[in-house]
């Protein structure tokens, strides 16, 4: 035990704690003379060989020595929102893979293989929802050898950051040699404050099904895939929505899915030529106003944690961080 500040801490966690969250503070190198303590809080997801592995909610990984542990204990999950929607992981990540189905897809035990001629990794990686019926190293080889019967790269999407969320199988991963490519925010807030924006959505239209100029502005449609359109209008209840520009192509789309309670959004985008115009706010207020009307409550989209205009626009919607998700790819490098 040691005295830091005053204060008596002492390092409470063991390799047996693997699996839970926990608070650690720890002596590093770089740090100034003043500064020389530094603090991790997230899930212990392997202590092998004298060096500690904590996956923060964002799923950065940090590697600890435990010679340079000074302090560290068990914390209880995150505390709930308190504000929005309550949702749990598994519930979430269900709507969210509905409103985005593959075109074809293989249950391998609780996970979901899935497929779409390479149109989006969503579309075409593994969902690991629960127990594969083998173990995971099993499970991994039986991954990568669908895909590669498919010639397609062998993806995993996993999720970290909120209560039941696979920050273990993020380590198994990459002890396996899977690599970690894309990662992003999901995030929920009520819908109702959504449709009750003061945006004029007289020139919005929406329509059940997804044409070629809606498809002009949509920034992932390039070469062309059979997979396309079926992805897009896959889910329970679809809608479309786009806002005319100067020519054909529309100044602004959107996508929305409602299921239940929830509404998807994705695919909100707006020519560069009329950004700055409220027209995202628009399209997603005239969606929002459409889900409603179907009875959903809650709201849901994703965002990469770079995009700083798109955090910026949720922000002030509302929406909150829920959790993280991360696609792993397997690679023989």
């Amino acid at each position: 035990m040691e005295l830091i500040g005053g204060g008596l801490v002492e390092v409470r966690i063991t390799s047996a704690d693997v699996g839970k969250r926990v608070s650690v503070r720890y002596v590093t190198d770089s740090a100034a003379a003043d500064e020389r303590f530094t603090d991790a809080v997230g899930v212990l997801t392997s202590w092998d060989s004298g060096v500690l592995l904590i996956t923060r909610k964002s799923g950065e990984a940090v590697r600890i020595a435990e010679s340079s542990l000074v302090a560290g204990k068990v914390v209880p999950p995150a505390p709930a929102r308190r504000r929005g929607p309550s949702a749990t992981f598994p519930e979430l990540a269900r709507a969210t893979a509905r409103a985005w189905q593959p075109v074809e897809s293989e249950p391998l035990g609780e996970w979901t293989l899935r497929a779409a001629d390479g149109f989006t990794r969503r579309a075409n990686s593994a969902l690991p929802l629960g127990d594969p019926g083998v173990p995971v190293a099993e499970a991994l080889t039986l991954v990568r050898e669908w895909y590669a019967a498919r010639k397609l790269p062998a993806y995993v999407q996993t999720a970290t950051g909120a209560e039941g969320t696979q920050e273990l199988l993020c380590a198994e991963l990459d002890r396996h040699g899977w690599r970690r490519e894309v990662s992003a925010q999901v995030r929920i807030g009520a819908l109702a404050p959504i449709g009750d924006q003061d945006a004029d959505v007289s020139a919005v239209r929406l329509s059940r099904t997804v044409d070629e100029a809606w498809l002009g502005r949509y920034q992932r449609f390039g070469e062309p895939s059979p997979a396309v359109r079926p992805v897009l209008t896959s889910g329970p209840s679809v809608w479309f929505a786009s806002v005319a520009g100067t020519g054909e192509v529309p100044a602004a789309i959107g996508r929305c899915v409602v299921d239940g309670r929830w509404a998807g959004f994705m695919a909100v985008e707006v020519d560069p030529a009329f950004r700055r115009q409220g027209l995202a706010t628009t399209v997603m207020t005239a969606l929002a106003r459409q889900a409603l009307d179907e009875g959903a409550s809650a709201a849901w989209l994703q965002v990469e944690a770079d995009n700083d205009g798109a955090r910026a626009l949720y922000d002030g919607m509302g929406f909150a961080v829920h959790h993280h998700y991360h696609h792993y790819r397997w690679s023989e490098a």
